[in-house]
């Protein structure tokens, strides 16, 4: 179940800046609500990979998203930075469900909130496996029930 209020940006142990590109705003002069989407897809695995967790090219289990949803509170627009932060919320058996927040600049309130739900998948069969342990050890400082 989502938080009723949104969460602040010290609640987030991790944060990576998203740089907004021309390209992000619509015609009426914001990031267009699917460009959200990318950015958490963005955050999640660019910590992955940076923890060493993930091998998108070559690893034997992947994550497939099998759920999203975000709620608007703010817009973003070109040039804002955005600072995306991590939360897990539940670290599953083969999923891990993610709370990310994307925060305007240096708001301490996110601009956006979502759910982001990873299912984990041996790459050739497309069947749930086990968390790998590297991910389950990459992932467990984020861990916030």
């Amino acid at each position: 179940m989502e938080a009723t209020e949104p969460l602040r940006r010290d609640q987030y142990p991790y944060l990576q800046a998203i740089t907004t590109r021309w390209s992000d705003n619509d015609v009426y002069g914001h990031v267009n609500n699917v460009v959200y989407f990318s950015y958490f897809d963005t955050v999640v695995n660019q910590y992955l990979i940076k923890m060493q967790a993930l091998d998108i090219h070559r690893g034997e289990v992947i994550g497939l998203v099998v759920e999203n949803t975000c709620r608007y509170f703010q817009s973003i627009q070109f040039p804002d930075q955005v600072h995306a932060g991590i939360q897990v919320q539940r670290l599953g058996t083969s999923s891990v469900i993610y709370r990310i927040g994307l925060f305007c600049n240096e708001q301490a309130v996110p601009a956006a909130q979502g759910r982001f739900v990873h299912v984990y998948v041996a790459r050739k069969t497309r069947k749930p496996v086990p968390l790998p342990p590297a991910l389950r050890a990459a992932l467990a400082p984020l861990v916030r029930e």
